[in-house]
């Protein structure tokens, strides 16, 4: 069975060889960080951080540690326990819309870390001010490999995989992805139960076990 991955973590083609997958590497994005001032972190009641890619940039912009820190999903707390940062909430549905509704209330001051254009969800529900951290760059490749699955981990990477070929079945890693690839004509045969790279390996698993394939 052939995977196409499109993000830009490493560890998520690892992990499907390891489970006897043929991996082609096939970045669609790219993360450029944002350039800005230290964050005083103590100043907001919640640092709400909705993907895995604003934790390095915050966490090298922090002027001062933040009161309580909430994680979008498993993937994003991951990536803030290696950097020495413990979540004080992880939400339950790993879309802004269940952070919004999960958060223990009363909020009050909250920041919103996340890339530039994110969605609003969190601005309009919660009063979030947003901070862009990166910029996820949609990336224009010539070619892309017959693979017998494809495995979109972002919004972005559905839009430019859609440019080049929409003839291949997908994986996403979760309901925003999965509405952005529907979206833009894109067959998505499994979506990620639990957001993170075990969930992606546990989707991609059950789609070939579906189609009736094996990963060798």
């Amino acid at each position: 069975m052939r995977v196409a991955v499109t993000g830009t973590d490493a560890r998520l083609a690892e992990q499907l060889r390891a489970h006897g997958f043929e991996v082609f590497s096939v970045p669609l994005i790219r993360i450029d960080e944002i350039d800005g001032p230290p964050i005083d972190g103590a100043a907001y009641d919640w640092v709400l951080v909705t993907s895995r890619n604003a934790v390095e940039p915050l966490v090298a912009r922090l002027a001062s540690g933040p009161r309580r820190v909430a994680a979008i999903g498993p993937g994003t707390a991951e990536a803030l326990r290696g950097h020495g940062i413990e979540p004080a909430f992880v939400a339950e549905r790993s879309t802004q819309e269940g952070l919004a509704a999960e958060l223990p209330r009363p909020v009050n001051r909250v920041l919103h870390a996340a890339a530039e254009g994110a969605r609003d969800v969190l601005v309009r529900e919660l009063g979030a001010e947003l901070l862009p951290l990166y910029r996820t760059v949609e990336l224009e490749v010539t070619s892309f490999p017959d693979a017998d699955l494809v495995v979109l981990a972002s919004a972005s990477a559905a839009r430019a995989l859609a440019r080049l070929r929409r003839d291949l079945p997908c994986v996403s890693i979760g309901p925003v992805t999965s509405e952005a690839a529907r979206g833009a004509g894109l067959a998505v045969v499994a979506e990620a139960g639990r957001h993170d790279l075990d969930g992606l390996v546990a989707a991609v698993k059950l789609a070939t076990s579906n189609a009736g394939s094996s990963p060798s």
